[in-house]
């Protein structure tokens, strides 16, 4: 029985060793992003919408969606806009996930305080839940970069983000985190 018990330690202490090394690369690795670019699918109640992004830490978004409709998606720290052909809805960013998901120093407080969850051996994530928001953040267990995210919408839609095709701290334009105006 003490032979059993010990293997059933080590397994477990060699799990904890593994997990805390998971989150010293993945924190690294979002220590060195200033911005992220990258294209993205997203799907919200089964329909698949697609773009590309740049976010800026700490706060700033700027997403543009394929399809006629050229439905874009802002923020400049304080405010988010989505704009579309016909619609334009603003809303303080602090009302959304994305206050959460776009302070780079509020995930990295989280990913060092939240235990690390794997998926199929392939993927790791952290629930992050504050202020009447579920966040789940994932990465890659092979580079450790961040592979996407599930929020739910400001329509209370579950959102899901696949990113991919990333580039890290590339020159941008800090013009466009300007807000559009409402035509």
């Amino acid at each position: 029985m003490t032979r059993i018990f010990f293997i059933f330690l080590i397994f477990f202490f060699f799990q904890s060793i593994g997990n805390a090394s998971n989150k010293i690369n993945i924190v690294n690795k979002l220590n060195k992003i200033k911005n992220i670019s990258f294209d993205f699918i997203q799907t919200i109640d089964g329909k698949d919408e697609k773009g590309e992004c740049i976010i800026e830490y700490p706060k700033k978004i700027f997403c543009e969606y394929e399809k006629r409709r050229k439905k874009i998606l802002i923020s400049n720290g304080r405010s988010l806009v989505i704009k579309n052909n016909d619609q334009y809805y603003r809303y303080p960013l602090k009302s959304t996930p994305f206050e959460y998901l776009l302070d780079k120093e509020f995930l990295l407080k989280k990913i060092k305080s939240t235990e690390v969850n794997e998926i199929e051996n392939k993927f790791l994530f952290f629930q992050i839940n504050e202020n009447n928001n579920n966040i789940n953040v994932f990465f890659s267990k092979i580079n450790y970069e961040i592979v996407g995210w599930q929020i739910e919408d400001i329509y209370q839609n579950l959102a899901v983000t696949y990113i991919f095709n990333t580039s890290i701290n590339e020159t941008i334009d800090e013009k466009i985190f300007l807000l559009p105006k409402n035509d």
